[in-house]
């Protein structure tokens, strides 16, 4: 019954062929594939597809995508329990969460590339396999390294999840259908992202933080579906640069390293191997990654439009509960629920943007994502130390840029790459992603610390509640940074690139 699915063949791609981008890296994309998923006009064929099987591949990918999501929050409220366990300081317990998202990050790119050679069934396949193997070392560790070991192998193994939805989104669905599809993975993660402290509370509280790690196991339930909806594919004939990558590793690791930690000696070793890197892709036959790929200037600013941009949502999620904390004088609970209606708006929020992306593009829906967001980071530095209903309206403009942003931005890079480098290509992007997570999430902390003394730039508030409306301005500052960015690069929307792609 493979014909009730998605079309076999890696190269054939008949839900997309009409519409394939070029191979190579010299030109500019094919105009189509900018236009042909952004407007009204979109070839009917395409948009007519085999909806059936695409809607059950979408809520399999959704499904696996949720407990991927879940296991990166639900473990934040333990953190204390964890560390009074095992007498850590607040360093040694920061690995259990920046282990873990370092090396998502890691595994993401290594991932992408994979899913350029081997069959993306046969990844995801070993994805959960060490997903749930972490999940097994952690739920009987006793000893902290042993449950750092478990996270990593989680991370490993769940790295594999949103980077093989993505690159399925953005090759085996019709170009009409992808903003939709990109909308419904970033509402599943901000759905993940509300319930995961509740449900980490609730199972820690009433049994144990060990058995947080059981929840991921549901997710091996996913995997005979994702073999009965995936096409079966060959193996390209291509070498993966294996030093290449573990270069890229190992730079971006001690980028992190420096950042999130301060030990300086990882500074002069991220040049070492992200140098060696450079060297690499520049002379081997088969690199990792083509080095034209970051000579894209579309493709170079996208990235940094993303960190910039995404960065300031970490960031916030660090101080709002420290603020209402400690500003607010509110307990677990009472945070729980002023976050809470903010991360479930942007569930909602992330359906529709991705279906108003196939509709009126993209790049328009990018700016909406970036009014939002800058517009609720305002919102917030004036609201600081507010009554906490009003702090809640903030956090629901932020939540629904959020999650407009993180779909749209993703649809938009994604059209720049050739198809012979999207796996990769959107591979740095979640890579990207992540590391603004925890980069974003550790200098924020710097910031509040700078300003516990002042000054307070918001005349009407005095410190503390001064010193965390300061971080919300400098989120706005940075936000305006990134819209000049991505308008420098990609204009007033759809018509500029269609004019932009004809002049090539």
């Amino acid at each position: 019954m493979k014909s009730d699915h998605i079309a076999r063949g890696r190269d054939s791609h008949s839900l997309i062929s009409r519409n394939s981008r070029p191979e190579g890296l010299g030109g500019r994309p094919a105009p189509r594939r900018y236009s042909d998923s952004t407007r009204k006009g979109a070839n009917k064929e395409e948009q007519s597809g085999e909806v059936g099987s695409h809607t059950h591949l979408v809520i399999v990918m959704c499904y696996t995508i949720f407990f991927s999501a879940l296991n990166a929050t639900m473990f934040n409220v333990s953190i204390p329990d964890i560390s009074g366990q095992f007498h850590l300081t607040p360093t040694q317990v920061s690995w259990v969460l920046t282990g873990y998202v370092s090396f998502f990050g890691l595994g993401a790119v290594i991932y992408g590339k994979l899913a350029d050679i081997y069959p993306v069934r046969i990844l995801i396949t070993i994805g959960l396999l060490l997903f749930n193997a972490g999940s097994l070392i952690g739920f009987f560790s006793n000893w902290y390294p042993m449950l750092v070991a478990g996270r990593l192998l989680q991370a490993s193994g769940g790295a594999a999840i949103p980077a093989i939805s993505m690159y399925i989104a953005t090759r085996y669905f019709p170009s009409g259908k992808r903003g939709a599809v990109m909308g419904a993975l970033a509402s599943t993660i901000a759905t993940a992202g509300a319930f995961g402290p509740m449900i980490g509370g609730f199972i820690a509280g009433f049994l144990d933080w060990h058995y947080l790690f059981l929840v991921s196991s549901l997710s091996l339930l996913a995997i005979p579906f994702w073999h009965r909806l995936l096409p079966e594919e060959e193996s390209r004939k291509e070498r993966f640069d294996f030093l290449g990558g573990l270069l890229l590793g190992a730079g971006v690791f001690s980028v992190l390293l420096f950042l999130t930690q301060f030990i300086l000696w990882t500074l002069p070793a991220a040049v070492l191997f992200l140098g060696g890197f450079v060297v690499r892709i520049n002379r081997t036959e088969n690199p990792f990654v083509l080095p034209e790929l970051f000579k894209s200037r579309e493709y170079r600013n996208g990235l940094f439009t993303l960190f910039l941009s995404l960065g300031t949502i970490f960031g916030m999620m660090f101080t709002l509960p420290l603020m209402l904390r400690h500003v607010n004088g509110l307990g677990t609970l009472g945070i729980g629920l002023t976050i809470f209606p903010g991360a479930m708006t942007a569930a909602l929020v992330g359906f529709v943007s991705g279906r108003l992306a196939d509709r009126k593009g993209s790049i328009t829906m990018v700016y909406m994502g970036l009014f939002l967001l800058a517009t609720g980071f305002f919102s917030l530095f004036l609201l600081a130390g507010a009554k906490p209903h009003l702090i809640t309206l903030g956090i629901i403009i932020t939540y629904s840029g959020f999650s407009t942003l993180q779909s749209t931005l993703a649809q938009t890079v994604s059209m720049i790459l050739p198809k012979n480098q999207v796996g990769v290509g959107m591979g740095i992007y979640n890579m990207i992603f992540f590391m603004s997570g925890a980069i974003g999430a550790a200098m924020t902390s710097r910031v509040i610390e700078s300003f516990a003394n002042g000054p307070v730039f918001n005349p009407f508030l005095t410190l503390p509640a001064g010193a965390y409306s300061n971080v919300f301005l400098l989120f706005v500052g940075m936000l305006i940074c990134s819209t000049l960015i991505f308008f420098r690069t990609f204009g007033r929307g759809e018509k500029f690139l269609l004019a932009h792609q004809d002049e090539s």
